[in-house]
């Protein structure tokens, strides 16, 4: 929903917070703790879009879920995809109220635009080697991403997942090999789960994602090239975008990211 057509109710539901004697809590600066969600339950509906990061599409459905368990007027709606290519979403005029990226880069792309303010990490995500189930390709690690004879797919370098890919090869002076190179880390996940390449670098939270379709192989010196998860609800926004970004880094976002692999920030 375009964010003019959210301009009345935004407005109503900042006069029954004032009345309520509360107000959805917002996006902190640090990166260690934000307030409780304080929103009332009796405010005017509101529907907020948030831009989110390929890899938190599993974790950002659940919170949507239980934020709006505890918001029933409030729908989220929420679009996934390569967190750079949303950033230029953004900029070009999509209709997103709260952006939620993989890396720093394409946040500070929006910061830049003064389309947003004060983001807060609130999560840490590192690679790990994704193979099909079985492994039929005998994989042990990154040097095999050099392997001519294998099928491999990494991100482009467009992207956070690609970035940090084509950091952690050049640290262990490895040439990979890829046979393709995909927009967003899940597209990436999907040819590893439908056995359509041998080996791939995803995040961790993706191999656990994919439950028992894929294998994760952990490569050294994947601790060491970290990336890092910046929210913020974007200028002119409806409060109750700010009320989620504060819902996310709090601690039943926290709880619901690290159930799903992700690191605190």
């Amino acid at each position: 929903m375009p964010r003019l057509a959210l301009g009345a109710g935004a407005l109503a539901l900042a006069v029954a917070a004032g009345l309520a004697g509360c107000a959805a809590a917002g996006a902190g600066t640090g990166t260690n703790s934000s307030p409780a969600v304080s929103a009332p339950t009796d405010a005017a509906p509101a529907t907020i879009t948030v831009f989110a990061a390929a890899s938190l599409t599993d974790a950002f459905d659940e919170l949507a879920r239980q934020y709006e368990h505890a918001h029933p007027n409030v729908d989220v709606v929420l679009n996934s995809g390569g967190s750079a290519a949303l950033a230029q979403q953004v900029v070009e005029g999509a209709p997103a109220d709260v952006f939620a990226s993989a890396a720093e880069g394409p946040m500070q792309t929006l910061v830049d635009a003064g389309l947003a303010t004060d983001p807060a990490v609130f999560a840490t995500n590192t690679l790990q080697l994704a193979v099909p189930a079985g492994n039929r390709a005998g994989v042990t690690g990154l040097a095999d991403l050099a392997r001519a004879e294998l099928r491999i797919a990494l991100c482009d370098e467009s992207v956070p997942c690609g970035a940090a890919s084509a950091k952690l090869l050049a640290q262990a002076r490895v040439t990979a090999s890829p046979d393709t190179l995909e927009s967003d880390v899940r597209a990436v996940l999907t040819k590893v789960s439908l056995g359509e390449v041998d080996a791939a670098l995803v995040y961790r939270t993706d191999v656990l994602a994919a439950g028992d379709a894929v294998e994760g192989i952990d490569v050294p010196g994947a601790a060491s090239v970290v990336n890092r998860y910046p929210i913020a609800a974007l200028d002119g926004a409806p409060d109750a975008a700010a009320g989620f970004v504060a819902f996310v880094t709090g601690p039943a976002g926290r709880a619901v990211l690290a159930e799903a692999g992700f690191g605190a920030p």
